[in-house]
């Protein structure tokens, strides 16, 4: 996003940017990516183009900011009361929702107009958190979980790249091997 850091705005900023959001998200329904806009968005939001290129800088940075938001969980991970469930479950949906044709999209879209790394930051920042929970709950009931970096380089680093590169053959049987390995069961 070309050094502007995207933040939960709120007042105006946040109106703006949750009804050119919304514009977004209703329009690639109507439309498609390829047949997008700003003049498009921006008149369906109810702002001129020039507010919309003045805080995204352009189309592929918007579709960028509302991908990423997208991604973000809108939940805890689910609780199952043991570390090897509650991470298969996680890793289970977190390849469901990524490998979904929507997934993918909103993957691409978060990169593509990310020429700093700030999105794909905090795309990672959210895996991390969902994890830290879980294994924050195995901690509590006295298992002994990996570290969080350890869980994103050996479940989500693997997942990810499956799914952007070879997503053939993918299932939540590999994401339980990925968790098992991790655990090392």
């Amino acid at each position: 996003m070309s050094g502007r850091q995207m933040v939960r705005p709120g007042g105006r900023s946040a109106r703006v940017q949750a009804a050119v959001h919304t514009a977004v998200r209703e329009l690639l329904a109507e439309t498609g990516r390829d047949g997008l806009t700003v003049p498009m968005v921006a008149q369906r939001a109810g702002v001129t183009p020039s507010t919309v290129y003045r805080r995204w800088g352009d189309l592929q940075e918007l579709l960028s900011d509302v991908a990423v938001e997208r991604l973000r969980p809108d939940t805890a991970p689910s609780d199952h009361g043991d570390l090897r469930r509650d991470l298969t479950a996680w890793a289970e949906q977190f390849l469901d929702e990524m490998a979904s044709p929507a997934g993918r999209a909103y993957v691409r879209d978060a990169l593509l107009g990310d020429p700093d790394g700030g999105n794909a930051g905090r795309c990672s920042a959210y895996a991390a958190e969902q994890l830290d929970t879980v294994l924050a709950r195995a901690r509590e009931r006295g298992q002994r979980p990996p570290g969080v970096e350890e869980a994103m380089d050996r479940v989500v680093a693997p997942l990810m790249y499956r799914i952007l590169f070879r997503p053939d053959g993918l299932d939540a049987a590999y994401a339980g091997r990925l968790v098992a390995d991790l655990l090392g069961t």
